[in-house]
């Protein structure tokens, strides 16, 4: 992944919550692409669809409240989503996101700016987030944070730092 991300911007508003980004009927589902099939489905059987593209999320405020569940954040990484930005996140969700690989930001001021389909980039270092010509700042990740992703997620990263085979 690298500092950099780019990508086209799928987005949604306040409030979304666990059930919407995977409905409770998948919590037997682990795999992160099958899981991606039903991304968004509580907010409409034609969100997974939509989704298909998208690698940034943006979204309003307390993004992933409800349950602790690591299958939302693994469907969305499924789907290819390399990054969040939103107003605010829920707790336990921004940091099952940065578990499973997904870059979690909150910047408000780039959320109102951005629209739908709009191309971002991000840069993790430098805790930039750029749209049309308009850059807005964030607390840059920290270089722990930034390998975290870069590997792939908690497993992937600490399979590397213990030596163990894949």
């Amino acid at each position: 992944m690298g500092s950099l991300i780019k990508g086209k911007v799928f987005k949604v508003g306040d409030d979304i919550n666990t059930d919407y980004i995977i409905p409770g009927k998948y919590v037997d589902i682990y795999e992160p692409e099958e899981l991606a099939s039903h991304a968004f489905e509580g907010l409409g059987e034609e969100y997974p669809k939509m989704l298909v593209g998208h690698s940034v999320i943006v979204a309003g405020e307390n993004f992933g409240l409800g349950s602790a569940r690591e299958q939302a954040p693994n469907a969305l990484k499924g789907a290819g989503v390399k990054a969040i930005i939103a107003k605010t996140f829920a707790r336990i969700f921004y940091r099952n996101t940065l578990n499973v690989g997904i870059a979690a930001i909150e910047c408000p001021e780039a959320v109102q700016a951005i629209g739908q389909e709009d191309e971002v980039e991000i840069d993790l270092e430098r805790g930039t987030v750029v749209v049309r010509d308009e850059k807005f700042y964030f607390a840059s990740l920290p270089a722990e944070v930034r390998d975290l992703l870069e590997a792939g997620g908690m497993v992937p990263f600490l399979k590397k730092a213990l030596d163990v085979p894949a």
